[in-house]
């Protein structure tokens, strides 16, 4: 059976949701980001790009390439209730979709054209999402996942396209090889220097040399950039680690301060362990200078999910990894190497009345938010806190990062 996939994406979902809260923000410049120097654009509105701002730049360069630019700091949580209301329109419509990010979805709709035109049942999805929750929403619609994606890139802003099967090659021809997924800076850059332009010379390069060029990937860019891609709709997403990580304003070189947030960090990301039932066997600490060089180190650990054996062990790496003395200005730690299950009791360490200290903790985190509980060595770690539970299936919300 011929295949068919549907791409959706909200068209710059942090300004259209910040458009919908305030209707005075529309047709107006506007950047949600990280609002200080240090800060990140998020997103940007299409008033901004012809300035030559884009998400990703620093928010001190989008402000001087549009001082008259509005900037908002933007709310995760509200993000998360619109995406929401979004996803369980689409769950509700088509039998198989993946949540790819906060404001990306495939759906699976092969077989479908044997009731209703698969284009015709895709436009009605768009105009009831956009109706039901005042989103602009575009879509692509091709046989595999990499072809959908790039035609909702063409179709945008709020609007559809259709590559008819068979013509995915010459739709993809003419446009830049910065447009295939998977094509970054540096590879771009790469292929340029290779005097490489457009798709369509990728596409009568032989696989050998592309393979040779970049490796791997090379061979994997090529299929995308001949429309060939096999990737399934993965309707459920199984996090295989979790991290957090906090930019500061100021660069510091408060060892204090840093511990406390390291502590607040662990504590968090351990409490999200366990809401999720998972254990990590794995830790690392990443740290940051301020003349931008990064370290990170990590170490394999019994399977756990409990503060007392987690922040010591974060504390001991960061001991060993900051050894440069130097001004920081990024800290961060990843649990990685989940499995499911519980915190195992230790016979001889563990007391009853310290597990039933932590139950008591996370009912109280569950019921009053994750900042309602904290230890008083972490009290001075602003917005550290998630507002969802990140194994409930969904993928991580990208947002800029938040300063501390």
């Amino acid at each position: 059976m011929q295949k068919t996939i549907l791409h959706l994406d909200l068209d710059t979902f942090f300004v259209s949701v910040e458009r919908l809260i305030n209707s005075e923000l529309q047709n107006k410049p506007l950047l949600v980001g990280g609002t200080s120097d240090r800060g990140v654009v998020a997103a940007c509105s299409y008033e901004t790009r012809g300035f030559g701002i884009h998400s990703g730049m620093p928010m001190k360069m989008a402000r001087e390439l549009c001082p008259e630019a509005v900037v908002i700091r933007g709310n995760a949580g509200t993000y998360s209730k619109h995406s929401d209301l979004v996803t369980e329109i689409i769950k509700e419509q088509v039998p198989v979709f993946e949540k790819s990010s906060i404001d990306e979805f495939y759906a699976d709709l092969s077989g479908m054209d044997r009731f209703f035109g698969c284009y015709h049942y895709a436009t009605e999805l768009r105009k009831m999402i956009i109706k039901e929750t005042g989103l602009p929403i575009s879509f692509g619609l091709s046989v595999n996942k990499v072809v959908s994606k790039v035609a909702t890139n063409e179709a945008k802003p709020n609007n559809q396209l259709k590559v008819d099967f068979g013509y995915e090659k010459p739709f993809l021809a003419p446009l830049s090889i910065k447009k295939i997924p998977m094509v970054g800076d540096k590879t771009y850059q790469t292929l340029r220097n290779l005097g490489l332009r457009k798709v369509k010379t990728v596409q009568e390069m032989p696989v050998d040399l592309m393979r040779r060029v970049l490796g791997a990937n090379g061979a994997v860019i090529w299929k995308r950039a001949n429309g060939v891609d096999n990737s399934p709709v993965i309707p459920f997403c199984d996090r295989k680690s979790i991290s957090t990580e906090r930019t500061f304003d100021r660069d510091t070189i408060d060892v204090s301060k840093l511990k406390g947030i390291l502590i607040a960090m662990t504590e968090n990301l351990a409490y999200q362990l366990r809401r999720g039932e998972k254990l990590t066997a794995c830790i690392a600490v990443k740290i940051r200078y301020s003349d931008f060089n990064t370290y990170s180190k990590q170490v394999r650990i019994p399977y756990t999910s409990a503060d007392h054996i987690l922040i010591p062990k974060i504390l001991e790496l960061f001991r060993v990894l900051y050894n440069r003395r130097l001004l920081v200005r990024l800290i961060g730690i990843r649990f990685s190497h989940l499995v499911p299950g519980n915190y195992q009791i230790n016979l001889f360490e563990d007391t009853e009345e310290a597990l039933n200290l932590y139950a008591a903790m996370d009912n109280i985190r569950e019921r009053f938010g994750d900042k309602s509980v904290l230890r008083a060595s972490g009290l001075g770690a602003k917005t550290i806190g998630r507002m969802h539970n990140p194994f409930n299936g969904q993928p991580p919300i990208v947002l800029a990062h938040r300063k501390q």
